[in-house]
């Protein structure tokens, strides 16, 4: 068996486990139950049951097969040996915990692999919904193993985009009011993978976001021909050496929208990280 082939199937098993534990407790349309011991990181930031779950089988997986490798996961205690190590797992055990929790089929599994920095291998599974997206650098980006790619839309006016419905509520895209057609959604990494497949044109946020909500998301819209970076136009790299490993706005496109994205954010703020005291470095 080719060395991608074990690496993906080893991903995919790790994460198609981590899945099905998340279903015992999630909810279609209802809130989990009181086993799924829902309680609070900080404000407005759950965790369950279910994400430290997955946090262990993912690691039992990952990191069973490939020892060498370094850990970056949300939900566990980051351990800096991770940079001295060239592949580090970037993980997310549920992305979209909220959604989760609610019982909409908005919430991810996210696993990525970086070498030096850089997105090689990407898996993101919906397990509500069954879809799960994979990608090898190089090697294009599929959805339940059909090659997928990112819309071929070319009109700014009247694009398709993914939205928070925490920034949406918080008026944050008014004014995109009338230009683009955004529509709430979940999880980021969800996010990422459905411009990949083309559903949507782009999906943007000047939001702080971890490395771990979008590390396969940004290999997944890469491989099908979009373009994903910050606010500066900037690519992403991961594996910072920082204790808080985030980035301050993620733009992805479907490839023809991005420099128009890029133009028409240019003199719109970042706006500030909620999960931060303000004042700090992290949130001047």
């Amino acid at each position: 068996m080719p060395a991608n082939e074990a690496l993906m199937n080893t991903i995919v098993a790790g994460v198609r486990e981590a899945g099905a534990a998340t279903l015992k407790y999630f909810q279609p349309g209802e809130m989990v139950s009181e086993a799924a011991g829902v309680r609070h990181k900080s404000p407005d930031n759950p965790l369950t049951e279910a994400d430290l779950e997955c946090d262990r089988i993912l690691h039992q997986h990952l990191m069973g097969a490939y020892p060498d490798y370094g850990w970056l996961s949300e939900e566990t205690t980051d351990d800096r040996s991770r940079m001295s190590r060239s592949r580090v797992w970037v993980v997310d055990p549920i992305d979209g915990t909220k959604d989760f929790i609610q019982g909409r089929k908005e919430y991810a599994i996210s696993v990525g692999l970086v070498e030096d920095g850089l997105p090689v291998a990407a898996c993101t599974l919906n397990p509500a919904t069954g879809e799960l997206f994979t990608a090898l650098k190089g090697g294009g980006a599929f959805l339940n193993g059909k090659a997928i790619k990112t819309s071929d839309r070319t009109q700014f006016d009247g694009a398709t985009c993914l939205a928070s419905r925490s920034e949406l509520g918080r008026g944050e895209w008014e004014q995109f009011h009338g230009l683009l057609k955004p529509s709430p959604m979940g999880s980021v990494a969800y996010k990422l993978a459905l411009v990949a497949a083309g559903r949507y044109d782009m999906t943007f946020t000047l939001t702080p976001k971890s490395e771990w909500d979008i590390c396969s998301g940004v290999l997944l819209v890469q491989e099908a021909g979009g373009r994903i970076t910050n606010k500066e136009g900037e690519p992403f790299r991961f594996n910072k050496d920082l204790e808080y490993p985030k980035t301050r706005s993620v733009l992805t496109s479907n490839g023809p929208l991005h420099d128009e994205l890029l133009a028409r954010l240019k003199d719109i703020p970042l706006s500030p990280d909620r999960y931060m005291p303000k004042g700090s470095i992290h949130n001047p």
